[in-house]
């Protein structure tokens, strides 16, 4: 599941465009990680909200993904907003809370990393489905 996960990622123009890495990966799990650039940030200082979602998205389709046992799509997700991103770094930890045969429901929670300590910045839910 690793090297399928890896070389689906690795797949991604988005995500190597936005630099996001796949840090971790397991039969119903995955972590992607962000360095923080000035470009993933919006007129406050923070990450913009849109990078945070992608993680999210991303993270819960690869958990998602791999829970069903193959490649996914997200169906439906929604997040909320905790604190502002802002730090070194962004950890997106998604798991598939519950796996059928063509429906996975996941979550995720996305961490800022500032001077080694992560804080809780959002929290999102969705529905992952088969590619196929």
């Amino acid at each position: 599941m690793q090297k399928f996960a890896r070389e689906v990622f690795e797949s991604q123009p988005f995500s190597l465009f936005i630099g996001a890495e796949l840090t971790a990966a397991s039969n119903d799990s995955a972590e992607l990680t962000l360095s923080i650039k000035d470009h993933h940030k919006q007129q406050h200082g923070f990450v913009h909200g849109g990078v945070i979602s992608y993680l999210a998205d991303n993270a819960m389709t690869f958990a998602g993904g791999l829970a069903l046992g193959g490649n996914a799509l997200t169906a439906e997700f929604k997040i909320n907003y905790i604190r502002p991103g802002k730090g070194e770094r962004l950890v997106a930890r998604a798991h598939a809370r519950s796996a059928g045969k063509r429906l996975a429901v996941c979550q995720c929670e996305i961490y800022a990393v500032d001077s080694g300590v992560e804080k809780l910045c959002a929290l999102a839910q969705g529905s992952v489905v088969p590619a196929n």
